[in-house]
Order: structure tokens, then sequence, then C-alpha cells
């Protein structure tokens, strides 16, 4: 056990039992409160690795504390007895019983060869005392091959070059079980100034460096998933910026002539702008002189959800341009879907309007209607039957027509635009409440202005976009 010779004299002033305990019980009140945060975190998703990482912090912040109780308690403790004799057929006690099991002590003299092990450190390497402590030479046998030269290293410098032990190594105690220790030590000096022995420390540090490695490794799979999260969070907003229209700002369809669009767009991204939707909105005019006018939304987010938009909205245009008339075009569409290799569910809207008749032909699969205001008062269109895309195959898509005016208003959305959860189903009426405002606004840009005030701000759970088209006089 410690010497009178011991290299570095006690501490002068030792605390007092009164403040140990003090941090003792702080340690206890931290130790529950930590327990009941990694409850909470173990109620989380398996499969999320943010929630895995959040956990591995409890729990090594749980060993630590731990680790922290059983340091506080041998303090208020004293340094322990030395090891007893013990009756040769007692078994070791089970290793980590209690927090003080987990650190012992141990001396071995270089002069006579005697080694003496507190109890704790028989404990630790799973060793009966009847069996002895085991010697420096001793002692490697019971580490991990890979381990042992770097012990016979901190021992050497220790004993030769009086310089302090600390490190770890591992174990294979006698029932198999693989164990961490941390081993503090230092040289124990005679009169003449030389190595007479050698004290250390041992404490069983497995459940600590366990959680430590746990942390490191959810937080590496937590890094590559945020890294893949932002890779695809950037194709996908590659992807969607090439595929929705370029133009910004009012847009006159078609060029020229009477009864033309005065158009505008706006996307508003979900509250979390990490959340790349399927959503899109396209004005195109069209080769027989007519406009076409879509909205639309897939289901899902990220890559796959911009890569189906993309396919979606390449065949509609190229199905409008060909002069395919709008109920016709969703029943491709829906059967576009339907072979897709990754199937989904989309609601569209599809309208062609003719300037020469000012007629509205459109069909709509499963998508709110369009809003029509005139003389400063706001409507829904009755919408002709049409399901969701890709919900069910040989679906029948209706179309409906609608005359319009000159001055007349068109507004066109998907339903995210109001939507803080799922059954929120308010953008529609609030658009209608719009109506008198619309009827002072100049432009369909400024009409968009005024439907981003309303609902830019709204904690949206998915992004949305909104169309408005104004019959020029």
């Amino acid at each position: 056990m410690p010497s009178h010779l011991f290299a570095d004299p006690p501490a002068p002033h030792p605390p007092e039992r009164g403040s140990v305990d003090a941090l003792i019980s702080q340690t206890r009140r931290l130790r529950v409160d930590v327990d009941a945060v990694r409850r909470d975190a173990a109620a989380g998703d398996d499969e999320d690795p943010q929630g895995r990482w959040q956990r591995a912090l409890c729990d090594l912040a749980v060993h630590q504390l731990d680790d922290l109780g059983a340091q506080l308690g041998h303090l208020k403790a004293g340094l322990p007895a030395q090891a007893s004799e013990a009756p040769a057929g007692r078994p070791p006690a089970a290793s980590g019983t209690s927090l003080l099991c987990r650190v012992g002590s141990a001396e071995w003299n270089l002069l006579t060869d005697e080694a003496h092990w507190s109890d704790e450190l028989y404990e630790i390497f799973g060793r009966a005392p009847g069996s002895g402590p085991l010697t420096l030479d001793e002692l490697p046998s019971m580490l991990l091959p890979e381990d042992q030269g770097f012990l016979a290293s901190m021992v050497t410098d220790c004993l030769v070059d009086g310089k302090p032990i600390d490190g770890e190594f591992r174990i294979r105690r006698t029932d198999g079980a693989v164990r961490t220790l941390h081993m503090m030590g230092e040289p124990v000096l005679d009169s003449d100034g030389c190595t007479a022995s050698m004290w250390a420390v041992l404490r069983d540090v497995s459940a600590l460096r366990s959680s430590r490695q746990a942390v490191h490794e959810t937080q590496d799979t937590l890094r590559r998933q945020q890294h893949i999260a932002r890779t695809e969070h950037r194709i996908a907003v590659e992807l969607q910026e090439s595929v929705l229209p370029p133009w910004r700002g009012s847009l006159l369809l078609p060029h020229g002539g009477p009864a033309a669009l005065d158009l505008a767009a706006h996307y508003l991204p979900s509250a979390s702008s990490e959340l790349i939707g399927g959503d899109w909105y396209d004005a195109l005019e069209l080769p027989d002189g007519q406009t076409l006018l879509t909205v639309g939304d897939l289901t899902g987010h990220g890559v796959a959800a911009t890569s189906a938009m993309a396919m979606l909205l390449g065949a509609l245009r190229g199905m409008a341009v060909a002069g395919i008339a709008p109920g016709a075009l969703m029943r491709h569409l829906n059967q576009l879907l339907e072979a897709s290799a990754q199937p989904a569910l989309g609601s569209a809207m599809c309208c062609r309007y003719d300037p020469v008749t000012r007629v509205l032909t459109w069909a709509q699969a499963g998508h709110p209607a369009p809003l029509l205001f005139r003389d400063g008062t706001g409507r829904l269109l009755t919408p002709p039957e049409g399901v969701l895309l890709g919900a069910t195959s040989g679906a029948v898509y209706e179309q409906a027509e609608v005359q319009l005016r000159a001055g007349d208003l068109l507004v066109l959305h998907t339903d995210g635009i109001s939507r803080r959860t799922a059954t929120d189903d308010a953008g529609a009426s609030r658009l209608l409440d719009l109506a008198p405002r619309f009827a002072e606004a100049r432009s369909a840009q400024e009409c968009v202005r005024l439907a981003v005030e309303e609902f830019g701000e709204a904690e949206r759970e998915n992004d949305a976009c909104v169309l408005i088209a104004r019959i020029a006089a």
C-alpha cells in the first residue's frame, strides 16, 4: 500500500467531509436528472441516427457520473486498507456490483518481489484472493496480446526513469470477459532515492469506454446521414430549379393580341426549408395559340419527389404541345405514374385557355379547384370528376369549361399553401377573403404579392405553389 516514501507528499489540507458529502449529493441528483433525460431519449425511434446519438451521449454522461460518484466515495472513505488474507476458496465478487468495485490499488515491492492487492482489484480481475496477487512479471499474462507491449513500456519507464504511469489496457478475466482498465501509478523511492517499489491505482473503465465508443459511432453515423441529406437537398433544389419555369415576375401569354393572360406565380417553401417537395406550376404558349396553365403536387420529399415531378411535368408539357385535351392528358399522366419504377401519388390541374373565345377548359386529379374572382367577389369552380394520379388504374377524368370575361382573375394553387397539418384546409377560404384586395390590384404580380403576404409566414407542413392569371381587357 502507499508508502511514506511515496514521491509526492499528501495534500496538506484534505477536503472536509461535509464538502465531499455535498458533492456526492449533487452528483447523485444530477445522475437522477440525466437518467430521466436518457429514458425520454430511449422512447424515440431506434432507426433515427439523431436519437441514437442522443441516447449514447446520455449513457456516457450516466457512466461518467457513476465514475465521479465512485471517486468521491473513495475520497470520503480515505485510502483503502491493505488487502487482508482471505480464504483460498472464496470466489471473487461479481465485477461492477458497486461503484467502489471499479477501483482497486496495488503495490509491487522490487526488493522483496512481494505484491499487495486490494480486495477491489481482485474483483476487477475476477481473481480469487486466495490465489494471491500477480507480480509485475505475471501481470501481462492477463492482458490481450496487443496490449502487453504497452504495459511493459509504461512499467519500464516508471521503474527506470521514474515516470508516472497513466494509460489504459485490456485484460481477459478468468471468466473470459474482456475489461478495459485505466492504470495510474508512480515509483516509491527509498532513502537513497532509488526505486524500491511501485504503487498504482487501477480503474475498470469498460462501461465508460463502451459508452464513448457508442457516442463516436452514432456521431459518425449522424454526420454521414447529415452529409447525405445535404447532398440530396442540394440535388433536389437544383433539379427543381431546372424544371420549374425560368420566368419570374409577370408574363403575358399568348404574346400579343387581345384577351391575353397576365400571369405571375410563386413557390412557397415549407416551414422546414429542408423539405423540397414535388410541387410545380407552369404556363406555356401552345402551338395553336392557346395557353397551358398547370399546377400540381406529388407526395414525398427530396430527390425522389423532384425527379418524379420533373418526369411528370415534362410529359404534361409534351402532351399539351401535341394538342391533347386536359381530360385525356390526365388519363395519360395517371398511366405514366402507374408504370413508373417509383410509384407515387399526386394531384394535378391542367387548363387550356383560348384567347379567342375566352373559354377555359380544365380537368383535375384530386386537386383543389381554381378560384375565379369577378367584380370583387370570388368563388370555387365546380370540379369535374378526377381521382388522384396513381391511385387507381383506368381512372376517368372529366373536363369542365368556364366562360371568362375581361378583368376576371384565376387563382390556381397546391393544397400546401396554408396547411399546417394534414387536416388543415383553410387555404381556399383565406384566398377568397382576399377578393376586395385582388379587385384593387393592377396586375397579376401584385395579386401574387398579396397572396404571399397572406401565406408567406405560415408554418406550412409542405411547400406550395400559387399561379395567378388575369384576363386582359
